[in-house]
């Protein structure tokens, strides 16, 4: 099975494969840029949450609601997606989501208080959620599978850069701004997506004629804001903030997806989100490196800034600047990778940068009081070039294995399975360092040292499930090139 990943076909592919049309070309590269637009706002708020308490006169446990309301509203629409790219046209799906985003910001930029600003970033999520499996269905309907990596390399850039970046774009806003122009530097960009989508965008795809089932749905949001509900408020309770204990939402949540699971498989062909995907071996095994991965890239992102503004006690600023060299290198590596894997496969470059990512974490668990910032720096960049060695070939894999009937609903799994991922990660390290951070202290008083060995111990947890990852790793192959029905067949599938 191992030399299949090596095979002459795969090695020669791209140079065989046609070139896209320019209108295709221009249409993904307009959702490629419009989706990092929106993915940005995920983390953007990471480096603000401190500022917002001061000018809004809000405790932690409230300001918090800015970024699980988000995820929240994330995980409730995600699921939908899968019906609205099979019921409406590309262009259709692609105002509504840039419409909603614009609207979101701009209610955000004029909040008054923390009631608008809430309101402001649900509407933002809405119209994040669509952008994303949207991106990701279109590519998979109109790049041959032969360069399809090279094409999934840049997208990785969206996914992972966008969220890297995020708190130091914040850090260089809040250095001199108010708060609120994070969002009206955003809106602008965000407008002019928008006017050149309702320019460009065509209609690549055929809609066909379904209902939605309203089951699913209630079932599909019950499940996926329990879980990333209860994810979200462990890290409150480690410091005594939460109204509600975390395993009551999860359980519900699990109940939930249950009830959801169970549903979907009695619809089949008319699920809300066709289950039926992880039926397929290689999308199972890719995906979960995907969630592992993303829960990495999250911890790492709350973890790093809170050591350097807390611990090292450096200016937003400073935090800012020296997480952009990792943002960067995973922006440039992402499209080399992206290549590598349409001639080599997935496996010779997921498990070395497996062992990178977990060197990298590491590396991290040594961090302290005295650390040099050259060697945050240096661990940030060796995590980051792992993580963009993982992506690209992990999502082109997990996509690349669903039949084309499934495109929509593949794209919309895994769009969930990151937002969960994340929420998990967030919770998990957030968890670790904060009972650590608190048994070691004097008299629960939070300090250096100790949050320094609350971080070193939470990291601890990261090398764990990378060093998983890397087991899990062995399995993974590359997908079968599919057998592409006829645009009229595919539009043809019973509702």
């Amino acid at each position: 099975m191992a030399r299949s990943v090596m095979s002459p076909s795969a090695a020669t592919a791209p140079t065989d494969a046609p070139e896209l049309p320019a209108g295709h070309k221009r249409l993904i590269a307009l959702l490629v840029a419009s989706t990092f637009v929106v993915i940005l706002n995920e983390t953007i708020m990471s480096v603000a949450l401190p500022r917002l308490m001061d000018d809004l006169d809000i405790p932690a446990t409230t300001a918090q609601w800015l970024t699980t309301a988000f995820l929240l509203t994330m995980a409730v629409v995600i699921p939908v997606t899968g019906f609205l790219l099979q019921r409406f046209h590309v262009r259709t799906v692609f105002l509504g989501s840039m419409i909603a985003f614009s609207t979101g910001t701009l209610v955000a930029a004029l909040a008054p208080g923390f009631v608008v600003l809430l309101v402001g970033r649900i509407i933002q999520a809405i119209g994040t959620a669509l952008m994303m499996p949207l991106l990701m269905t279109t590519i998979l309907n109109l790049v041959p599978e032969a360069r399809r990596g090279a094409m999934m390399g840049t997208v990785s850039i969206v996914i992972s850069v966008a969220p890297a970046i995020g708190p130091t774009i914040s850090g260089l806003v809040l250095s001199g701004l108010d708060w609120r122009w994070m969002f009206w530097i955003v809106l602008p960009i965000s407008l002019l997506s928008l006017a050149l989508g309702a320019r460009w965008v065509e209609n690549v795809t055929e809609p066909r004629v379904m209902r939605i089932d309203a089951v699913s749905v209630g079932l599909s949001a019950l499940g996926f804001s329990g879980i990333v509900y209860g994810l979200s408020s462990i890290g409150e309770q480690a410091q005594g903030e939460t109204l509600l204990a975390p395993w009551i939402p999860i359980t519900v949540g699990v109940v939930g997806l249950l009830g959801f699971g169970m549903r979907q498989l009695a619809l089949r062909e008319r699920a809300l989100l066709d289950i039926r995907c992880f039926t397929n071996p290689i999308f199972s095994v890719a995906t979960a490196l995907m969630a592992v991965s993303m829960m990495a890239l999250f911890g790492a992102i709350i973890l790093l800034p809170m050591y350097l503004q807390d611990v090292q006690e450096v200016s937003t600023l400073t935090t800012g600047l020296l997480l952009l060299p990792g943002g960067l290198v995973m922006g440039l590596l992402s499209p080399v990778v992206g290549r590598l894997y349409d001639r080599v496969g997935p496996r010779p470059l997921v498990i070395p940068a497996a062992v990178v990512v977990s060197a990298s974490l590491l590396i991290m668990t040594t961090l302290d009081e005295g650390s040099s910032l050259a060697v945050v720096v240096l661990a940030h960049v060796v995590l980051s070039a792992g993580l963009a060695m993982m992506f690209t070939p992990l999502l082109t894999t997990a996509l690349g294995a669903v039949p084309p009937q499934l495109y929509s609903h593949g794209s919309a799994i895994v769009s969930t399975m990151q937002q969960v991922a994340g929420a998990a990660g967030t919770a998990i390290f957030i968890t670790v360092m904060t009972r650590r951070a608190t048994a070691v202290s004097d008299a629960g008083t939070a300090n250096p040292d100790a949050l320094s060995e609350g971080i070193q111990r939470a990291l601890t947890y990261g090398v764990g499930l990378t060093v998983l990852a890397i087991a899990v790793a062995v399995f993974l192959r590359r997908p079968p090139a599919p057998q592409m029905p006829p645009a009229a067949d595919s539009a043809a599938v019973p509702a």
